[in-house]
């Protein structure tokens, strides 16, 4: 059965710890010396003493939980971005065809299993880079997971793949309070990209994921099925994308999606009770994958909602007092590649704060809706990274926020 790793981010708590990425590895190793050597000074100077003190035994001082965060907003500490680097396009399987647009479907056909465009990669590697830059003078500390070649064919005892990329660590990541969940992957081409944040092997899907007699022959196929409830993904086991899941305090909004399943929601419930609540909420979106361009809590009761995809359950928002935002129609042109996603990543932006966004530096009107409400831009441009996948909030994992958990939804 599958396991879903998790980290907890203090000493706290008899979970499985598993250090996730060299970024914590580094943090908790240099904990650990420190305490040494803080320790063994302190022997060599009190060794006259020990006779008369053999019975005084001390810890070291507990150090602030280096992972932290409890919605999308607070300000923004430490994340994690992901990486283009050696970015692979997934091979064309069941799962790929029913989660992208059927005009891409002749460039996953060619060029599944090898390397996205040259060009078009050096110039979004080049756009993260300037990305991480404005972080960091933003006061944030950034962190990034390994570089790895991801052409390397992998065989597992049910599939054989090549990988695709570390780049959207929104999708295997999330942080609720003080604990990291490692999200159990759907595609296959990223069932070992955990191995990006953390150096070793652990666990293994069992067979029985997909429905492989999924009837999607045409995209009209696929929004039937969605319709219907129908998604390429069964409920043989939990799966999740992170992505799935918005948090807003001690609350979490989840959708059943093609990579998120019924059991992996269940999952997550059971695990975060008693402390926090999982709602299933639903849009009206023939290919639900992943939350954060359709639904994207900016605030203490303050959401962007995606016009094109409304959410069935909106009344239960506004009548806990929630201001339900429409931001503006994209203005990415039509000719712009976007091999995994639609032009709304326009607001699949990342807080800096309440009052600070970083979002797309083209997307002018959407600024405007920012001002409006109050609220600063940081202005970045990253459309050749869109093409990849995501938006500011999928190329990130918030690993600390400056907060307290709260109830924000009543």
């Amino acid at each position: 059965m599958l396991r879903v790793r998790c980290l907890r981010g203090g000493s706290r708590g008899a979970e499985a710890a598993h250090l996730i990425g060299s970024m914590l590895g580094r943090a908790m190793t240099g904990w650990v010396q420190g305490a040494f050597q803080s320790y063994s000074s302190s022997a060599a100077a009190a060794q006259p003493q020990r006779a008369l003190e053999e019975n005084a035994v001390t810890e070291p001082e507990r150090q602030e939980c280096p992972v932290c965060a409890y919605n999308e907003w607070d300000p923004l500490e430490e994340v994690i971005v992901g990486r283009a680097e050696n970015a692979r396009v997934p091979p064309f399987t069941v799962e790929v065809k029913a989660n992208t647009y059927e005009k891409h479907w002749p460039f996953y056909q060619k060029y599944g299993g090898q390397s996205f465009p040259e060009d078009h990669l050096k110039k979004a590697v080049a756009e993260i880079e300037e990305m991480c830059n404005i972080l960091r003078m933003e006061g944030v500390t950034v962190q990034r997971p390994e570089p790895m070649d991801w052409s390397f064919e992998y065989n597992t005892p049910d599939f054989t793949s090549t990988g695709m990329y570390a780049a959207m660590p929104r999708d295997i990541l999330m942080v609720v309070g003080n604990e990291i969940i490692e999200a159990p992957m759907a595609w296959r081409s990223r069932f070992f990209e955990y191995r990006a944040y953390r150096p070793l092997i652990k666990e293994y899907f069992r067979k029985g994921l997909y429905d492989q007699d999924y009837p999607i022959r045409t995209v009209e196929d696929r929004h039937k099925l969605a319709a219907q409830g129908k998604f390429v993904t069964t409920e043989h086991e939990p799966c999740f994308d992170a992505a799935d899941f918005i948090r807003a305090g001690r609350d979490l909004f989840v959708q059943r999606s093609q990579v998120t399943n019924y059991m992996g929601i269940e999952w997550m419930r059971r695990h975060l009770a008693p402390d926090y609540k999982v709602h299933i909420i639903s849009f009206k979106d023939p290919n639900p994958m992943h939350i954060d361009a359709t639904f994207n809590i900016i605030g203490p009761g303050l959401v962007l909602s995606n016009p094109d995809r409304p959410c069935r359950q909106v009344e239960m928002f506004e009548k806990a007092g929630w201001t339900v935002v429409k931001p503006p129609t994209p203005l990415i042109p039509d000719d712009h590649p976007l091999w995994m996603s639609s032009k709304w990543l326009s607001m699949n932006v990342l807080m800096l704060d309440p009052k600070r966004v970083m979002c797309d530096a083209n997307e002018h009107t959407i600024h405007k809706m920012f001002e409006n409400l109050g609220i600063k831009t940081i202005k970045v441009n990253i459309r050749h990274a869109n093409s990849l996948g995501g938006g500011f909030h999928c190329w990130t994992t918030d690993v600390r926020r400056r907060g307290s958990l709260e109830s924000y939804f009543h």
